[in-house]
């Protein structure tokens, strides 16, 4: 009956490891459990205020990315607007520059012409003082001397060498 006994269940011994056993249960509940439990519903809790920081800090990046966008946006066109006014302005004064210099060459040609045409008149006026001059010298050399046709070829030869200077 040795052997019986060691294989048999004693019913004593059967009820008080079932007790054990649930004191064993509401200990480790009540000292492991809850503040395991505890515990990982605090690093929850954290976890989610990371997440929702970090939705929040995402939130704010992209309303900074979009006012950054629209600020170059901005920027472009102001320096689009820039260049065009600058373009502008440049094709005016280059017109602007061209138009006085076309003037002015106008004003300069029609000085000159009238400068050409004073001294065209001067060395006419010259001219005809020289010829006249020539003229009372040869007409002075005529009455001196009674002129053969010799003399006469003579004093035309002098008169038209004289001419040329």
């Amino acid at each position: 009956m040795d052997v019986q006994q060691l294989v048999g269940i004693v019913p004593w011994t059967f009820v008080a490891q079932i007790v054990n056993l649930f004191i064993q249960v509401y200990l480790i509940k009540k000292f492991l459990f809850k503040p395991i439990n505890e515990i990982l519903m605090k690093r929850q809790k954290i976890a989610n205020e990371k997440i929702e920081s970090a939705d929040k800090a995402n939130k704010e990046a992209n309303e900074l990315k979009e006012q950054y966008e629209e600020s170059i946006n901005k920027a472009k066109e102001t320096a689009n607007e820039i260049v065009a006014t600058a373009q502008k302005t440049a094709t005016d004064r280059g017109e602007e520059i061209i138009n006085n210099a076309k003037t002015e060459a106008i004003a300069l040609k029609t000085k000159a012409e009238k400068d050409i045409a004073l001294e065209k008149k001067k060395a006419v006026n010259e001219v005809k003082n020289q010829i006249g001059s020539m003229a009372v010298e040869i007409a002075q050399k005529v009455i001196e001397k009674e002129i053969d046709e010799s003399d006469h070829g003579k004093l035309i030869d002098e008169f038209i060498s004289n001419v040329g200077e």
